[in-house]
């Protein structure tokens, strides 16, 4: 059996998503199960009738119900999204330590951190439940040096801003 790795897409460039969701079309391609948790991504991809084409290879989860960025909440419906946030986590806590796919992607979990929702101890030891033959894919803008200590491979993606020639 193939030995599962932990991927980290981090960056303020666009694109860390769409990268994870290559990695789930890739998995899909081989026979593997993928489940996506999405966190503080507003509607994100659920809705899409792409995506539900998908199962079941590919399940999406997002436990959140606003439609709104988490940064846009009130600080009453950010309560409440995390309390639903909380209950995405403990579903990502059932899917590694059952061993219930073959690759997990969590979007925007390194998110929760720069938001304080979780620390980073906490997903230390989420990621310790995986089993041996799952991959963990995590995505987020800020790049953590303690997290990614915790990765086999992390790839940051940025933005770049240049000048063409004939503008100098």
């Amino acid at each position: 059996m193939e030995q599962g790795k932990i991927h980290i897409f981090t960056g303020d460039g666009r694109g860390k998503t769409s990268a994870a969701v290559g990695c789930a079309m890739q998995a899909a391609c081989s026979g593997k199960e993928t489940v996506i948790i999405q966190f503080l991504k507003g509607k994100g991809l659920e809705d899409s009738m792409f995506v539900k084409r998908l199962e079941p290879e590919i399940k999406l989860f997002r436990f959140e119900k606003s439609e709104a960025d988490f940064s846009e909440l009130s600080e009453a419906e950010k309560s409440e999204a995390i309390l639903n946030i909380r209950n995405g986590m403990n579903f990502a806590r059932k899917v590694l330590s059952t061993g219930g796919c073959d690759l997990l992607i969590l979007d925007e979990v390194l998110g929760l951190i720069d938001n304080q929702i979780i620390t980073e101890q906490q997903l230390q030891e989420l990621l310790a439940l995986k089993q041996e033959h799952t991959t963990v894919i995590l995505t987020g803008i800020t790049f953590n040096n303690n997290v990614c200590l915790l990765a086999d491979q992390v790839s940051k993606i940025e933005t770049v801003h240049f000048k063409r020639w004939d503008e100098m």
